[in-house]
């Protein structure tokens, strides 16, 4: 039987559950010890930037550290501290995501300068236990500009034994104020077994043959396992992992038969899974290109021009209602167009997936 888990997030998916149930965190060995050492050295700072990719593990891993903070400075135990997280009641701890409207339907956009101000208001009352207090942005990257500037006066000047773990998806847009302001924590997608290890245990129904096509398609990022976990059929977005990693050898048939499958349904949870596949292998080109050992800025180049037009082109067809069959067709050839000008046969293109 599937579990079930309250709503607390816009884009929670059913069954899985949220990071402060998480018990453990998988395959981030390198950021937990950063912030273990600050911990132990007693010089935990005012914020805490934890960035990277969506659904890699960031805001798993600000709950646990939030857990082994309230452990250490406070008087409860651990097993107290982490039911009382799970349910939203431990009093130490604020979170913050965009929050349901006032009608019942559906979340605010964004989060809200007033929301932040009521948080501010609510961070600097007396504290409810005894231990460090924590407050947990989710993601960061939510706030407009003006609840980005409200939080930012309160990171000038934090209220006493008080952390600000502030996750983002996009640490580039966020005011450069605010990151000057943290100590920053770097993420990255992690290992498929990692990831096949995090959904199996929330999996007890799936299969080894379904938990191990997810973990391929998941890219490093256990969210993207459970959202393959969950499709009705992975057969498709196999095929463009295939693709994806040799275009070069792929036969012109493959990508119009690839084209037609994944654009046939334009709003199918399959087209939005192989849009993100499709960016991810662009991504993980361009980290090929400027980590080479000899320097490639035409390859750079040609690749983030090629990031730039599938954007554009994608939009273009959800705005206009345009074919996504021809869109697809169109990246795909841009793809194997760049490889071929770029990319020799006998270096692989990047993508391992």
């Amino acid at each position: 039987m599937t579990a079930t888990y309250p709503e607390r997030e816009p884009d929670q998916l059913a069954g899985v559950p949220l990071p402060e149930y998480q018990s453990t965190v998988v395959g981030h060995a390198a950021a937990l010890e950063a912030l273990a050492a600050r911990l132990d050295a007693g010089r935990l700072p005012g914020g805490i930037l934890i960035h990277g990719p969506r659904g890699i593990g960031k805001a798993t891993l600000a709950f646990d550290f939030a857990r082994r903070i309230f452990a250490r400075t406070g008087d409860e135990s651990p097993s107290h501290i982490a039911a009382q997280v799970a349910a939203g009641a431990y009093p130490n701890l604020f979170v913050m995501r965009k929050s349901a409207r006032d009608t019942g339907k559906g979340y605010y956009t964004v989060i809200r300068v007033e929301e932040v101000r009521s948080f501010i208001d609510q961070m600097r009352m007396t504290r409810g236990r005894a231990g460090h207090r924590i407050a947990i942005i989710d993601p960061i990257d939510d706030c407009n500009a003006s609840s980005a500037n409200a939080l930012l006066k309160i990171l000038e000047e934090p209220p006493a034994d008080t952390t600000f773990l502030l996750v983002s998806h996009r640490p580039g847009s966020l005011l450069p104020t605010i990151r000057s302001r943290c100590f920053q924590v770097a993420m990255r997608p992690i290992a498929e077994s990692d990831v096949r290890t995090v959904i199996a245990a929330s999996s007890a129904e799936a299969g080894a043959a379904a938990l191990d096509t997810a973990a391929s398609l998941a890219g490093g990022s256990p969210r993207r396992g459970f959202e393959a976990l969950q499709l009705s059929d992975d057969t498709a977005l196999s095929a463009l992992r295939g693709w994806l990693a040799n275009p070069l050898a792929a036969r012109s048939a493959d990508r119009l038969n690839l084209a037609d499958t994944l654009g046939g349904e334009r709003d199918s949870a399959e087209l939005r899974f192989a849009r993100d596949m499709i960016f991810d292998w662009l991504a993980a080109e361009g980290r090929a290109a400027a980590s080479a050992p000899v320097a490639q800025p035409r390859r750079l180049a040609s690749v983030t021009e090629l990031w730039d037009k599938a954007r554009l082109s994608l939009a273009d067809a959800d705005d206009y209602n345009l074919d996504m069959r021809q869109t697809l067709v169109a990246i795909f050839d841009a793809i194997r167009k760049h490889l071929e000008l770029h990319v020799s046969p006998i270096e692989p293109s990047t993508s391992d997936r």
